[in-house]
């Protein structure tokens, strides 16, 4: 395809995606689930687990595979861009308050789902041939229990956001606890894809980086930007230059942590949480959240789900092993991070709150399961059972969240007092 054929594809890619998701939104609306769970499964049904399914051919034509290289990195772009606007709206003053409990929700939430995936690895491991013959069983037992540990980061970020419970208690020890352990999973991810390849300097330069990043950002960018910030204020306004400025160093921040193999969500995110607070941080979340949230967003949800095949659970003792990793999913991570924040003095209904939020896995588990199947690391029909617990974890969020919760808790603050 030409450019100018790549960019007529992507205006009709664009308006299908858009109008997909609002009308499942709909219908999730009805049944008590948010705009973000919705564009997750409009992004899967638009996939091979449906669309491409029922009308194969149709489905070629609306997404060929030329037209992935521009799908993909408008789908990266408005990640990295709600994940930033996630960061702006991060209280760390409500972490270093509740900061017992949220490193106590965080060991809890990789602790638990690690050691279960590793366990759930070896039985699959030694006792069927789901695991493809390349790969060895610590680096099945390592990937699997990453696989766990994950959290639908932004995923989280979206539901925390329409619960109402950004700058709360619950809500930004959620966020705390689910960036630590996504940054931990990714790490681990780096070290399963060194052990495979047999080069360990991915993961050296994945971790290291990493921390080198955030020191720098939080240590010395920062500050500065807070003196840049000064004339701001007292002009009471953001120009456009200064705008651009700060999504320039969004851009590079997602830039650097997807360059070492970290995602770009956490540069993104960790340059977010390092701007001055005021009316630059004011400005740029009234800016950048409605063109995030409505235009961009939902290309990444429905990237994902065009890489995502949820038809390959085709047996009895399939689906058997697929309950098996979603209660161990359930109780590795909501369970172990609910009974984390019972354990710090969280009441239970903050802490059942908490419990049911890092539960949900959404779309980063799709991306670090693509990433192993991609490289030989798991089956596909594992990779399907890793799926479908992603799905089924993220569906489960919110009704249990307003069960166990109460809708008045998702419109009030959860108990800023509490911290």
């Amino acid at each position: 395809m030409t450019p100018f054929e790549l960019a007529v594809q992507f205006f009709l890619q664009l308006g299908v995606i858009l109008v997909v998701s609002r009308l499942v939104g709909l219908v999730a609306a009805r049944l008590g689930q948010p705009q973000v769970v919705a564009e997750m499964i409009a992004g899967v049904a638009l996939g091979p687990s449906l669309f491409g399914l029922v009308a194969p051919e149709w489905s070629a034509l609306l997404f060929p595979r030329e037209s992935m290289k521009v799908l993909f990195p408008i789908s990266q772009l408005g990640l990295a861009l709600y994940m930033f606007v996630v960061g702006l709206d991060f209280r760390g003053d409500l972490i270093r308050s509740r900061f017992g409990t949220s490193v106590a929700v965080s060991i809890a939430g990789m602790a638990a789902p690690f050691a279960l995936g590793a366990g759930l690895a070896w039985l699959l491991f030694t006792r069927t041939t789901l695991f493809p013959a390349e790969t060895s069983l610590a680096n099945a037992m390592v990937f699997m229990g990453a696989s766990m540990c994950i959290t639908a980061f932004p995923m989280l970020a979206r539901i925390i956001h329409s619960k109402g419970l950004t700058g709360t208690t619950m809500g930004t020890v959620a966020i705390g606890a689910g960036a630590i352990d996504d940054a931990a999973a990714w790490c681990l991810l780096a070290l399963v894809l060194a052990s495979f390849s047999g080069d360990f300097s991915h993961a050296t330069l994945a971790i290291g980086g990493g921390a080198a990043y955030a020191v720098l950002a939080l240590g010395v960018v920062r500050p500065l930007l807070r003196r840049w910030a000064r004339g701001i204020e007292a002009r009471g306004k953001l120009g456009d230059g200064e705008y651009a400025f700060c999504l320039a160093l969004m851009c590079l921040g997602a830039w650097w942590t997807d360059k070492i193999h970290l995602h770009a969500v956490f540069g993104a995110f960790v340059m977010g949480v390092a701007m001055p607070r005021g009316v630059v941080s004011k400005a740029l979340v009234e800016r950048s959240h409605s063109l995030a949230v409505a235009l961009l967003l939902p290309l990444f949800f429905t990237y994902s789900g065009l890489n995502t095949r949820l038809g390959l659970l085709n047996s009895g003792t399939l689906w058997l092993i697929a309950l098996a990793v979603l209660a161990a999913a359930v109780l590795g991570k909501g369970v172990a991070c609910w009974g984390a924040a019972r354990l710090t003095g969280v009441p239970q209904r903050e802490a059942l709150g908490i419990g049911v939020l890092m539960n949900a896995r959404g779309l980063m588990e799709l991306i670090i399961i693509n990433i192993g199947l991609e490289r030989g690391l798991i089956s596909p029909e594992i990779f399907a059972m890793l799926a479908t617990m992603a799905v089924l974890t993220t569906l489960m969020a919110s009704p249990i969240f307003e069960r166990v919760v109460g809708r008045r808790g998702a419109s009030e603050p959860a108990s800023r007092t509490a911290a």
